[in-house]
């Protein structure tokens, strides 16, 4: 694993990412996205994440093989010690580590913003097919993460109806009068 280095993204990075995000644009159901976003929207997409979030990619040599990143759960005040996670690995780097990777540097980061509690929101099937499985709640779950909420029926991609779930993270410890979460470096 020695051979892989973990980064913050830069928007120079947008065309590797989203060459990422478009397969699961275009041949699943992890996203319910029906269009690719123009590299400009991705762009602005990471521009905006990193003025207040952590976004890291992994990459090996040159080439960028997964990245993940933070954002609000919630933008109204009282929800400023959470965070969302999102994270997309290309297709052939998926089942050999890369994501523990990227979401423990991740979380290890969100930790040190003060970030308490962290969420991801995941497309989950009632019967896996050919777009969408249950492996990204599986691998919340190794990371610790449990299931706190389920949505029916919300998600309607490649004529069929999918389940949505949030699944939920504690980092840190709840105390009272906590101090503002600082923004990612």
């Amino acid at each position: 694993m020695s051979d892989y280095e973990i980064r913050t993204v830069t928007v120079d990075d947008a065309e590797q990412l989203l060459a990422i995000y478009s397969y699961y644009v275009e041949n699943t159901a992890i996203t319910f996205e029906y269009t690719s976003p123009t590299l400009a929207e991705f762009k602005d997409r990471i521009s905006n994440t990193l003025k207040k979030y952590p976004y890291l990619c992994i990459l090996r040599e040159d080439t960028i093989l997964g990245y993940a990143y933070a954002g609000p759960f919630h933008t109204r005040a009282a929800y400023q010690w959470t965070a969302e996670l999102t994270i997309y690995l290309a297709p052939d780097a998926r089942k050999c580590g890369l994501g523990r990777m990227l979401y423990d540097t991740l979380e290890s980061r969100l930790k040190e913003m003060g970030i308490l509690n962290l969420y991801a929101c995941i497309g989950y099937p009632r019967t896996e097919d050919e777009y969408l499985s249950q492996n990204s709640s599986q691998f919340h779950e190794h990371m610790g993460y449990t299931t706190v909420g389920e949505f029916h029926n919300c998600g309607y991609k490649y004529g069929r109806w999918y389940d949505m779930i949030y699944m939920e993270k504690i980092i840190g410890e709840h105390t009272d009068n906590p101090s503002a979460p600082k923004h990612a470096v």
